[in-house]
């Protein structure tokens, strides 16, 4: 004889707004507890039971996967982590919505004849897409002995964050971006740009530290409405050339300098600087654009005396 307020498995699924079929593949996953048995062997439950169908009902109904409804029930504690997990993934998902919306759109409203090339550099990028390829291209160009936290700091400031919503301009902006790194024509030397400081030793992590601490300054400049002038960020920038070299900042290094940031920077930084300016958070100052200013400002300052005029493009690093 089985006790009074147990349900057989078709009461419970009637209470809990569930399948029968439901019912059962839970209780033997061992989810759903068991009170007895009738005397015929059919399965019987209690208010236990239906609680817990509810509560997996609900979780499910948040999408989240049966082994992840197992955990929460294991332990209470559970259920934060996997809701974190959950809106990270949903996260990942929307952003791969919305740069599959941008490209068709790019595709959508491009011209005819450019819509094979578009498609072509699209159907090499990721969706969502991810920036590998673009540190991958600026570890070649760094120096090989540069320390890791040098490194991190640089690819923190030349790589872009992409864009959450991103425009079709974006997305054409990016796969060309990924198409100019991922060529594997820039694994020959003469298609890297030349080394910041050519011209015999140099130490390279106190070099890019000097200019991690001058791109600040031109930064909080921009950022005021000014151009990198003479001063504080100028004469940030030309020491951070100087301490490298073990020389002193003065008229003759700063003519010398010129010309040496004049020669550079190669096409291929040039176009990246292009390409990427616009992935960059709205507003934000580019590296490369703040290299160019500052560039542009010692040659100003250096005038006709250097002999070369300055730099027609950004460049950066």
């Amino acid at each position: 004889m089985v006790s009074e307020g147990l349900w057989s498995i078709g009461e419970l699924a009637a209470r809990a707004g569930a399948t029968v079929k439901t019912v059962r593949y839970y209780t033997d996953r061992g989810l759903l507890p068991e009170a007895a048995r009738s005397a015929g062997g059919h399965r019987r439950y209690g208010q236990e039971a239906l609680g817990r169908l509810r509560l997996i009902r609900s979780l499910r109904a948040l999408d989240l996967p049966v082994p992840e409804v197992e955990r929460v029930l294991e332990r209470d504690e559970a259920l934060e982590e996997v809701v974190a997990g959950q809106l990270r993934e949903l996260g990942s998902q929307l952003a791969a919505l919305r740069w599959r919306e941008a490209s068709l759109r790019l595709l959508k409203d491009c011209p005819a004849g450019e819509r094979a090339d578009r498609l072509r550099l699209l159907g090499a990028v990721s969706v969502p897409p991810g920036t590998d390829a673009l540190a991958r291209f600026w570890r070649r160009i760094l120096p090989v002995r540069l320390p890791g936290r040098v490194v991190s700091m640089v690819l923190d400031s030349v790589v872009p964050g992409l864009p959450e919503e991103p425009t079709p301009a974006q997305v054409l902006d990016f796969a060309r971006l990924h198409a100019l790194v991922s060529d594997p024509r820039l694994d020959g030397p003469e298609s890297r740009p030349a080394p910041p400081l050519p011209a015999g030793e140099y130490r390279p992590a106190v070099l890019y530290e000097g200019l991690a601490e001058a791109y600040a300054l031109a930064a909080a400049e921009v950022r005021a409405g000014r151009a990198p002038q003479d001063g504080g960020a100028l004469d940030c920038f030309v020491g951070a050339y100087a301490r490298a070299r073990g020389a002193v900042d003065s008229p003759e290094f700063r003519r010398g300098l010129v010309p040496l940031l004049a020669g550079s920077e190669g096409p291929v930084i040039i176009r990246y600087w292009k390409l990427a300016t616009g992935l960059f958070a709205p507003g934000e100052p580019v590296l490369g654009a703040l290299h160019h200013h500052l560039s542009v400002a010692l040659g100003r300052q250096v005038g006709e005396e250097a002999g070369v005029p300055p730099p027609a493009h950004p460049g950066g690093w």
